[in-house]
């Protein structure tokens, strides 16, 4: 009853408009309704709201946790949280922001010792479980939202292209700070990252479902899938190869990124 972002869109509106003019929060709005911080004060005031939508959803459950108990918790008024998150969806999307982000670090600190290209793409896909891991109990929600082909809050959709960009910069340095890289054609090279990315979010959708002790069936899915992954990808650079190379490619580039928004809606 009390979540507003479902029964009172109007309050909720206004109480957006009324934090706009309050001090240390002058960011503009993104795409889907989010507010850019711009200050620091309006930065920790968004990642204070986010951080406790984490944890009430952890504690609670997606469900039941509104964005009035956020915004108690976090000791602001509704109205701010509305201008930082215009709905409860829309903190999935900060989520996914902030995660992508803590994953990319992680990865990069593990596979700095390495150069041997499955053993990086293998650190890159367990990091992100490993970063995934707290939040898990309630995926089935970002499941929900990823899966609309028409949210603006869809991996693939054109407001997440600032997080999705930072993943693919991720699997490029797999790619590049790897043995393999100078050995492939550098076509396909330029289109790996992308479907590493796509290799990711298949992973993504088995984590999803698994309801195994430490999602033991997704990591060993990673640690199966990976050299799979590496040994044809590996294959692509001899000559006897080049024409199912081609053809792959132009499959990619034809089907797959086209799907893939590529930039930020204004």
């Amino acid at each position: 009853m009390d979540d507003l972002a479902a029964t009172n869109r109007t309050d909720g509106e206004k109480g957006a408009a009324d934090a706009s003019a309050a001090p240390g929060t002058d960011g503009g709005p993104m795409p889907g309704g989010r507010a850019q911080p711009k200050t620091d004060k309006s930065e920790a005031t968004r990642a204070l709201i986010l951080e406790t939508a984490m944890r009430l959803f952890q504690e609670r459950g997606y469900e039941k946790t509104t964005m009035r108990a956020i915004a108690t918790e976090a000791g602001v008024s509704v109205g701010n949280a509305y201008y930082y998150f215009s709905a409860k969806e829309f903190l999935i999307q900060g989520f996914y922001d902030r995660m992508t982000h803590d994953h990319a670090a992680e990865a990069r600190l593990r596979m700095a010792h390495t150069r041997d290209f499955a053993e990086r793409l293998q650190i890159a896909l367990a990091s992100w479980l490993d970063t995934a891991a707290p939040y898990h109990e309630f995926a089935a929600q970002f499941f929900r939202t990823a899966a609309d082909p028409t949210s603006s809050l869809s991996p693939f959709s054109n407001e997440s292209h600032p997080a999705r960009a930072v993943a693919v910069n991720l699997f490029r340095d797999v790619l590049q700070g790897s043995e393999l890289a100078p050995k492939l054609d550098a076509e396909l090279v330029e289109l790996l990252p992308d479907v590493l990315w796509l290799h990711l979010m298949v992973v993504v959708l088995y984590w999803v479902f698994d309801r195994t002790e430490d999602t033991e069936r997704t990591r060993e899915f990673v640690r199966r899938s990976t050299p799979m992954a590496a040994r044809v990808i590996n294959l692509s650079r001899y000559r006897v190869f080049r024409p199912i190379v081609r053809d792959a490619k132009g499959l990619i580039q034809d089907f797959i990124l086209p799907t893939i928004g590529k930039t930020a809606v204004k």
